[in-house]
């Protein structure tokens, strides 16, 4: 390797790096956004969804625009349909979570969603796990029980809400997976897109539909942009750089979400969170790194 592609190579990795954890700024803020919205405001969680998605559709049109609806052809319209409602069900879930749960304790659980497509990924797409893979699947669910603890007394069932959504969100993933053997990543973008915001809708009229205002229209327009920024600077850390190399910077969203709680609400993490955390970081660098290692080998 010549010092130019050299010069190159790190260039984009800083990007990456840089991208990543941006993104994961993006997502902290939009964190409190929201619980500001459930907690403070008592803005219900369905319409919560369905705003922030609707802002986020709209600006997001010029992609739409650009993609245009030949884009969305397609054989496996049920699946997108499939794909598109786990992903707005796991939407709604995590924002209700963040109605009663702390930010960090959310945070910690939903990122037990890789063990979820791990096993999904066993039942439906007929892969193999392996027993690293179940070791590291065991060991994050176990960081998410010390996180949870539902012995205590103080355990509350709504902190089970996180957990649904990275199950929900887990079982969306496998589906675009198998969409990507079949399907162009335009056509699976403009599906979740275009389908997401009815979808919502729908939900919010079920359990009462709100129209905000004052502060609540604010936030909700501030959650809207911070989406279609979060996903961007995701977009760009991935085209800047290998997913493996970027993927760690991904876990700083905890730190991140435990600063922001802390300054804007006061939240202090309890100490049984910093260990459950470091189960489930660990078991998915685990994964991370056995997964770099398998394709290594397969090349």
């Amino acid at each position: 390797m010549n010092q130019s592609s050299l010069s190159l190579s790190r260039s984009r990795a800083v990007a990456g790096a840089s991208y990543m954890i941006l993104a994961g700024i993006a997502f902290a803020l939009l964190n409190v956004a929201t619980q500001w919205l459930a907690m403070t405001l008592a803005f219900p969680p369905a319409a919560t969804a369905f705003w922030q998605y609707a802002f986020a559709l709209v600006l997001s049109a010029p992609l739409l625009f650009r993609l245009g609806w030949k884009s969305m052809r397609t054989r496996f319209a049920g699946r997108h349909l499939l794909r598109v409602i786990l992903a707005a069900l796991g939407v709604q879930t995590w924002v209700a979570g963040l109605a009663s749960v702390p930010i960090w304790q959310a945070i910690a659980l939903v990122m037990t969603s890789p063990f979820f497509i791990i096993i999904g990924a066993r039942l439906f797409l007929g892969e193999t796990v392996g027993r690293a893979r179940w070791a590291a699947t065991f060991t994050g669910f176990a960081g998410a029980m010390i996180i949870l603890q539902p012995w205590a007394d103080s355990f509350s069932p709504a902190a089970l809400l996180p957990v649904l959504s990275a199950l929900l969100w887990g079982g969306s993933s496998l589906l675009m997976k198998n969409l990507t053997a079949f399907e162009p990543p335009e056509t699976i973008t403009v599906w979740l897109l275009v389908l997401l915001t009815p979808i919502n809708a729908g939900l919010a009229l079920a359990s009462g539909f709100v129209v905000p205002s004052g502060l609540a229209l604010a936030l909700l327009l501030a959650a809207g942009l911070l989406t279609v920024v979060g996903q961007y600077l995701l977009t760009l850390a991935y085209n800047a750089a290998d997913a493996a190399y970027v993927q760690p910077f991904d876990d700083l969203k905890l730190p991140l979400n435990v600063l922001a709680g802390w300054l804007v609400f006061g939240y202090a993490p309890a100490g049984y969170l910093w260990l459950g955390a470091l189960l489930i970081l660990g078991a998915s660098l685990f994964l991370m790194t056995a997964e770099l290692r398998r394709e290594r080998q397969v090349r």
